[in-house]
């Protein structure tokens, strides 16, 4: 059986070069056998995956018509995704085979991506506890139907996980420079590359149901009722289970929206009412400006990952690691981005991260005024594009700007409520008396036992602006999971409440491919507004900042302080 493989590939191989060949000297215009439209026909006649063929470094395959000047790292622009740029993804130590990831190839080009009609159907993406037998019936179906679907057809559930794979563990290079990785965490594309992910997904389903409203059910881990790995997903005859999940958080067992690797021992109680506390510091107290909420700029040459926004670092980064079996070398599989699309949860879990996106655009609005600034105006963040598989097994090219309006994109959610909204966490009297005691700090530093800075406050501006302590040079080991938290005012911030305000942020990283040796580089902000005056600290010149390493290798550049207004 593996001989005739074997033999199977290497023809395909071989046809591939007869064809690339003949093709050099029946069209001398396309004399690389990589060029665009003999890469797309040559593959896909052939049945080879794209990763056999690397075109790196090919200039017929960068940007139509792009100048040398525009390719050079950070030149900008947006990031633009093509399946040539698609390779095998960087090392990962010990991966669970199979460990390849970019989408089919097609002989057709993209079509640019068009809403739905407006007569469709409206989807209601209800939470799963409360979705009903009927609804999660379907969800179930749907996976079971995609499951069966051979490999190689886009829609298949294989195929589905894979994309996240291929977005997010180095397989995609950025068109125009092939020598960076396309990475859409820590980056403001994390929200809109989830949502136009799980569209297709849902259309996938919806159309192999043969039920144009089926809507994806959603896993709410930040209200109360829905703080538990749904029981539909914890039997082992349903296409939903995954045995590679923690065996001890199968239900009732509440979830730890701040988990690394450690259990809390917090009654149920404490321990829902320490998530409502962490819910309302990420999408209230730190998430009041578009790039704190959704990530950092991300251009195309610039290097990957410069900072995720509150939600992405915790609680959907510790979610997905609460999720995965501990027991296994990068916590697959929700644990680690190349195989968290392999577990049917994920699709229920980041369809409740996009419902936060769609909540928090809401509450800035409603908060602040219908003038209140939700998305980015930077043509590089809306004409950013990303490539998809829709119901019909099209290619889809689809931009940022495609993606902010769920009305337009017919769907809704419906079913629970906001109980973090104000959920404002207690302060710890006592915790700040020996700030006469500090000692200088030189940065860069390693992380290795707490550290405590002065940090001076700027004059704050006339206009007014969010204040926001920006963790700067941040650069943690690629081969482990990195955790720290960021105190602020808390000399003694060990007695600090559990959830207290004093604990101002928390970094928190999955595992990134690449060598041990290798370091991923970003940055982290906290705002302080809303703290300090909880603190009772609004006035002051300084402020104490405490960093606690919690797991992992990591080195700080250095911290300062910023007033933004966007």
């Amino acid at each position: 059986m593996a001989g005739s493989s074997c033999a199977l590939q290497s023809l395909r191989i071989l046809v591939f070069c007869a064809l690339a060949a003949a093709a050099t000297t029946i069209a001398p215009r396309a004399m690389s056998p990589c060029a665009y439209s003999m890469s797309r026909t040559i593959l896909a006649v052939t049945g080879l995956d794209p990763y056999f063929i690397t075109c790196a470094g090919d200039a017929s395959l960068s940007d139509d018509g792009a100048d040398d000047a525009s390719k050079k790292a950070g030149s900008g622009g947006p990031i633009v995704t093509d399946l040539r740029w698609c390779g095998k993804p960087d090392p990962l130590k010990h991966p669970a085979p199979p460990f390849q990831c970019c989408q089919p190839m097609t002989t057709s080009e993209p079509v640019n991506f068009t809403f739905p009609d407006p007569a469709e159907p409206l989807r209601t993406r209800r939470p799963a506890h409360e979705a009903g037998s009927e609804h999660m019936a379907k969800y179930r179906r749907a996976v079971a139907l995609m499951k069966a679907l051979p490999r190689s057809d886009p829609r298949s559930f294989y195929q589905q996980a894979n994309v996240h794979c291929a977005y997010c563990s180095g397989a995609y290079r950025q068109a125009g420079h092939p020598e960076l990785p396309l990475q859409i965490h820590f980056t403001w594309l994390f929200f809109p590359f989830h949502r136009a992910y799980l569209y297709f997904f849902e259309r996938i389903a919806a159309k192999l149901l043969g039920d144009p409203g089926f809507a994806l059910p959603f896993w709410s881990w930040d209200v109360p009722e829905g703080m538990r790995i749904p029981d539909e997903f914890a039997d082992p005859a349903s296409p939903l289970y995954n045995a590679r999940r923690n065996p001890r958080h199968l239900p009732p067992k509440v979830n730890d929206l701040e988990f690394l690797d450690a259990e809390s021992n917090y009654t149920d109680e404490q321990q829902i009412q320490r998530n409502l506390w962490v819910m309302h510091k990420q999408m209230i107290t730190n998430a009041r400006l578009p790039s704190l909420f959704l990530g950092q700029p991300y251009h195309a040459g610039d290097s990957a990952m410069p900072g995720a926004g509150t939600v992405e670092l915790c609680p959907h980064n510790t979610m997905h690691l609460w999720a995965g079996d501990i027991s296994n070398p990068n916590v697959e599989d929700m644990g680690v981005y190349y195989s968290a699309g392999r577990d049917p949860i994920f699709y229920p879990h980041h369809a409740n991260i996009d419902r936060l996106w769609d909540a928090w655009r809401h509450i800035m609005r409603t908060t602040n005024g219908n003038q209140t600034k939700v998305d980015f105006t930077d043509p590089d963040w809306l004409d950013s594009s990303l490539l998809f598989y829709d119901e019909d097994a099209r290619l889809v090219r689809v931009a940022v700007r495609d993606m902010l309006d769920v009305g337009k994109l017919r769907y809704t959610y419906d079913g629970v409520g906001l109980p973090w909204l104000n959920a404002r966490p207690p302060t710890s009297p006592g915790v700040n008396s020996k700030r006469n005691h500090l000692k200088s700090v030189a940065f860069p530093v390693s992380l290795d036992v707490a550290v405590t800075v002065e940090v001076t406050r700027p004059q704050p501006p006339r206009s007014r602006q969010e204040e926001v302590l920006v963790v700067e040079g941040i650069e943690a080991n690629n081969a482990d999971y990195v955790k720290f938290d960021v105190y602020v005012n808390a000399m003694e911030y060990h007695k600090v409440r559990p959830g207290g305000r004093e604990l101002a942020g928390t970094f928190v990283t999955l595992k990134q491919p690449g060598g041990e040796r290798d370091t991923m580089k970003t940055s982290m902000r906290v705002a302080l507004s809303e703290l300090l005056e909880d603190l009772g600290a609004g006035r002051d010149n300084n402020i104490a900042v405490t960093l606690v390493p919690v797991r992992g290798k990591v080195r700080i550049g250095g911290l300062r302080i910023e007033y933004v207004a966007e």
